[in-house]
C-alpha cells in the first residue's frame, strides 16, 4: 500500500500497512468533511477522524473499503496474524458483528462507544467484516 491512506472511487477509505517495520503517520487527511489521522505499521494500525477513534487493530493490519453510516460500517482486513479490532461506534450500543458473511454474535459498545471484537485472519487474504446495530 503506497498511500497509507486514500480515498476509493467508491468513497470509501482504505488505510494502513502491516508490513512496515517501524511507526509512521499520516496527518490531515481531509475527506467527507473531517480530517483524518493514520499510525500505522507491524504492531498497531489506528484511524482517528477529527481526534475520535473510527478503527484500531492490535497487530497492524491493512484496511481497505471502510464505509461508515449511522447504523455502522463494513471493511476488509488483511494481516499476517489474527488481531483484535477496536472500533468507535454510539455508546451503549448492541451491535451484531459479521466476520466473512457470518455473525460472530451482538456485542454492546462501552459508555465511551468503543466496540472490540477478534478476528481470524493468519492465511486468510482479505476478510470481510460488518458491523451494524442490532
Amino acid at each position: 500500500m503506497a498511500d497509507l491512506i486514500k480515498k476509493e472511487a467508491d468513497g470509501s477509505l482504505s488505510f494502513g500497512d502491516y508490513t512496515l517495520p517501524e511507526k509512521t503517520k499520516q496527518d490531515d487527511f481531509k475527506a467527507d468533511g473531517g480530517s483524518y489521522k493514520v499510525k500505522t505499521y507491524n504492531e498497531i494500525t489506528r484511524l482517528e477522524r477529527d481526534g475520535v477513534l473510527v478503527y484500531e487493530s492490535v497487530p497492524g493490519t491493512n484496511v481497505t473499503g471502510l464505509k461508515s453510516t449511522d447504523t455502522g460500517l463494513s471493511f476488509e482486513i488483511e494481516s499476517k496474524d489474527d488481531a483484535q479490532i477496536t472500533v468507535g461506534v454510539d455508546p451503549e450500543t448492541s451491535y451484531d458483528v459479521k466476520v466473512a458473511g457470518e455473525s460472530i454474535g451482538v456485542i454492546s459498545s462501552n459508555l465511551g462507544g468503543k466496540l472490540s471484537f477478534s478476528v481470524e485472519l493468519q492465511g486468510s487474504g482479505k476478510v470481510a467484516v460488518e458491523v451494524a446495530k442490532a
